[in-house]
């Protein structure tokens, strides 16, 4: 199985398992609409976690998609589609389990400068490509 696939695949996941676990966390809460917006509130967590993979996963998926149907794209590239699934994670990780979003996390400052990283390289090689 290409990397590209399995990759976007496992960003399609994070989408959809982030978004069942704030519908799923909605309804133990009784919570149809919003959230506290208190750093220390585990939905408020969830949704800020699945916002922002909401943001980042659909560009990072095209771009690796695009990348990975070049007939044998160079080992950095498939790499970097690696990196920037695994700091979707990272992230997503960084801004659930800690205490509070109110103050940093190294997960999630992990998360967010591998995906920065990663997506400036992926659209270095789709210019170049």
């Amino acid at each position: 199985m290409h990397v590209a696939v399995v990759c976007t695949a496992l960003l399609g996941l994070l989408v959809f398992g982030l978004g069942l676990g704030v519908s799923t966390l909605r309804g133990s809460t009784n919570t149809v609409f919003g959230y506290k917006p208190d750093p220390t509130d585990r939905l408020c967590k969830m949704v800020r976690a699945h916002g922002n993979a909401a943001e980042y996963a659909p560009m990072l998926a095209v771009l690796i998609l695009f990348l990975g149907v070049l007939r044998q794209p160079p080992a950095w590239v498939v790499w970097t589609f690696v990196i920037a699934t695994v700091s979707r994670y990272l992230h997503a990780a960084g801004m659930i389990f800690p205490a509070t979003l109110a103050t940093p996390h190294p997960l999630r400052f992990a998360g967010a400068l591998g995906t920065y990283l990663a997506g400036l390289a992926l659209v270095v090689a789709t210019l170049v490509a």
